[in-house]
């Protein structure tokens, strides 16, 4: 307890009163158990307390009994998010010292945490994913998608750039953010589309060129779910002539990927173009935007789909983001743990294997 005590330095009781009448960091600890074997919001909480109440007395006093499940709800809602964060941030820099490879920021909407009676919308987390590490390194919430372009600086702040290669989707392919990620040392992959309306035209016109100066790798072909998918990219670093006409920051390459999908009822071909800050390789690019899609594939879609977070009503105070947070520390958790077997078989496994959950505890 006083390991896992140290991982919350900083983090201030919100509660006062009797509404402090269990310990606080008992009640991380009840939470964090919870959500590494399944569970969801507060009423899942008092019930995983009830249910393993014989377990967690081996490490907790329990002094006042079992927590009800309005003690986790007020909690939550009241616990600072900024405070949270700041605290995952320490958890995760015993996990990572040192960051490198490609960093991924992409956002993803809680569906179910408006609040009508408040008019409050969704809930937007913004998350950086380390592509190699298939870690959360950071996050930070917004309440609309439109706002993740301000939440993007403050996220990058948050990490140490200095050798790793940053990777966004079109959104926030920004001049400010393109600056920012070189002034703290970092390389940028930025997806360009039309919300950079002439720079995105001389690109697409200059790329898709016969006669343009690039470089390409050899196609990669990957079969999966049924279909084919045959990426060929292109990479040019003559951009002179860009740097007069928009002065870009950074700016060293740009680069082209084609996408052509074989299923059997149809193909298609999609072709996506980037801004780089320093000249890969084709075939280094062709890695770079492969590896953005982890973001999506390992992070977001298992929020989704084996931690049912868009099924999460809790949406009153700090709540939702909290506990966004906390799904983050459990995933990452797990990731760290080298048993071998799927997140979901995991999750199965610490809530039914008491000595297995004690050993993910462990990993604090």
């Amino acid at each position: 307890m006083d390991q896992f005590a140290a991982c919350w330095e900083g983090l201030e009781d919100p509660r006062t009163g009797n509404a402090g009448l269990h310990d606080f960091h008992e009640l991380l600890v009840i939470a964090l158990c919870t959500v590494l074997c399944g569970g969801q919001g507060a009423v899942d909480m008092a019930l995983f307390a009830r249910a393993k109440e014989p377990f967690l007395r081996g490490f907790l006093k329990l002094a006042n009994g079992v927590p009800s499940h309005d003690t986790f709800s007020r909690l939550f809602r009241q616990l600072d998010p900024m405070q949270f964060r700041a605290a995952f941030q320490r958890f995760m820099a015993s996990f990572s010292k040192t960051l490198e490879g490609v960093v991924a920021i992409d956002g993803k909407v809680l569906r179910r945490s408006f609040d009508r009676a408040s008019g409050k919308s969704p809930l937007h987390m913004v998350s950086a994913w380390g592509c190699k590490q298939r870690l959360v390194l950071a996050q930070i919430a917004t309440d609309a998608k439109s706002n993740e372009i301000t939440a993007v600086p403050k996220l990058l702040r948050m990490l140490s750039l200095k050798g790793t290669i940053v990777t966004t989707d079109a959104l926030n392919c920004q001049r400010g953010i393109a600056q920012q990620i070189v002034d703290q040392g970092g390389d940028y992959v930025l997806a360009l589309k039309g919300n950079q309306g002439t720079l995105h035209d001389d690109v697409t016109t200059y790329l898709d060129d016969p006669a343009a100066k690039i470089t390409a790798a050899a196609p990669t072909v990957d079969a999966d779910h049924g279909r084919i998918e045959t990426r060929t990219a292109t990479v040019s670093t003559d951009i002179a002539w860009l740097h007069d006409d928009h002065q870009w920051p950074g700016l060293a390459a740009i680069g082209k990927v084609v996408r052509v999908r074989e299923t059997p009822a149809k193909t298609t071909t999609e072709s996506a173009y980037y801004l780089l800050s320093t000249p890969l390789s084709a075939e280094r690019l062709n890695q770079v935007v492969r590896s953005h899609w982890g973001v999506e594939n390992r992070l977001h879609w298992r929020l989704d789909v084996v931690m049912n977070e868009d099924q999460d009503r809790n949406r009153l105070g700090n709540g939702p983001e909290n506990l966004a947070v906390l799904r983050h520390m459990a995933m990452n958790v797990m990731q760290k743990d080298a048993t071998k077997g799927s997140l979901r078989g995991k999750i199965k496994r610490a809530g039914w294997d008491d000595a297995y959950l004690a050993r993910l505890l462990a990993l604090f």
